[in-house]
């Protein structure tokens, strides 16, 4: 029995042009041979549909294929879908949310009830970046004329600059109007890294300024919480006074240098690249290891303690951190500030919050 021309199966056509049409169209509308056909009912001249799919349905499951791209058999292999998936992080604007981000759950839960996957959330964790306004504070477009050409930038400032100063400008997830005027001091910054390299000594030295090193820890702390929490604005700000103690050395040590531009290296990383090699580092500066702290070497010394009658706060001392209550409580009693308010009167109760402050409850 011959099967009805209307539900033969459409074979698509080997296509050697994959880009749009000038018209904005499929790929397929390139094929007049598949476009150009009989209607099946009234044997009429027809054309065929070329868009058939959203785009966001076509681009909801790629990345399971990147985990196993050479896979021939199926779209991914079981051990490697374990091993890497689901995705760490999505990252897109608000509007995929009800987009792309609902169709790669929509065939991710599919494909788990068909037992090819074993979760049914695609991604962990999900950030949106904010909107990078126009300098007049709307959204950039052509007819209001406040797009600006992020190549006219790479051009003129370097693509280091251009990015170091994108994640400068705000929180991440906030945005902004575009300041023309800011990408500059982005700019001068870079330059004083770059520099600072002359103050380097050649004179190997064992001693350390442990004001620089407590700072250089502290660094480390901060930026390495910082990029974990997409906080790139207060990252580079703390590079910033890094970069600040490190111009006040007259004899800059190399390894500290060193570790200033891998701290960089997220952030500006042909710089940081080229300040590597120049150094006299074979491999490339994104092979090291990510640095790590000594809890040892930022801990302070000595920190403010607040102290406190009845709740509010009468006067500030600089305290030995770790000191115990008994020693917060002679230390304290002392200050004329606190005298005035407690002489005559009867302690009740103290509060005391380590390393922070102190609280005497009078009658």
């Amino acid at each position: 029995m011959a099967v009805p021309e209307k539900d033969l199966p459409v074979i698509l056509p080997n296509v050697k042009n994959y880009l749009p049409t000038e018209e904005g169209r499929s790929p397929l509308a390139h094929s007049e041979k598949f476009i150009n056909v009989k209607c099946p009912k009234c044997k009429g001249l027809a054309k065929r549909e070329t868009d058939t799919m959203d785009t966001f349905v076509c681009s909801s499951w790629y990345y399971l294929r990147y985990v196993d791209p050479k896979n021939k058999k199926k779209f991914a292999d079981a051990k490697k879908i374990k091993q890497w998936l689901p995705v760490d992080m999505y990252i897109g604007g608000t509007e995929h949310t009800v987009l792309h981000l609902l169709y790669s759950r929509f065939f991710t839960k599919v494909l788990k009830d068909f037992g090819y996957l074993s979760f049914s959330e695609p991604f962990s964790g999900l950030r949106h970046q904010g909107i990078i306004l126009g300098s007049d504070g709307y959204k950039m477009s052509k007819s209001r004329g406040n797009v600006v050409d992020p190549d006219e930038l790479v051009k003129n400032y370097g693509a280091d600059t251009v990015r170091m100063y994108l994640c400068f400008m705000g929180e991440y997830s906030h945005g902004g109007p575009w300041n023309p005027t800011g990408i500059m001091g982005t700019k001068r910054f870079l330059e004083r890294i770059f520099n600072l390299k002359s103050q380097i000594s050649n004179i190997k030295s064992t001693f350390k300024n442990s004001k620089l090193e407590n700072l250089l820890h502290k660094t480390i702390k901060k930026i390495t919480e910082d990029i974990e929490n997409f906080k790139f604005n207060t990252a580079i700000s703390a590079l910033m006074i890094l970069l600040n103690e490190m111009e006040k050395e007259k004899q800059l040590l190399i390894t500290d240098y060193l570790l200033l531009i891998t701290l960089l290296s997220p952030f500006a990383p042909h710089l940081s690249e080229e300040l590597w090699h120049q150094l006299g580092n074979k491999k490339s500066i994104f092979l090291e290891k990510w640095p790590k702290f000594d809890h040892k070497k930022i801990k302070e010394e000595t920190f403010e303690m607040v102290i406190q009658i009845n709740g509010k706060v009468r006067d500030r001392i600089e305290a030995p951190t770790g000191i115990s209550e008994n020693e917060a409580r002679e230390l304290t009693l002392k200050k004329e500030n606190v005298k005035k308010y407690t002489t005559g009167k009867t302690i009740k109760k103290i509060i005391f919050v380590p390393d922070k402050l102190i609280n005497f409850v009078i009658k």
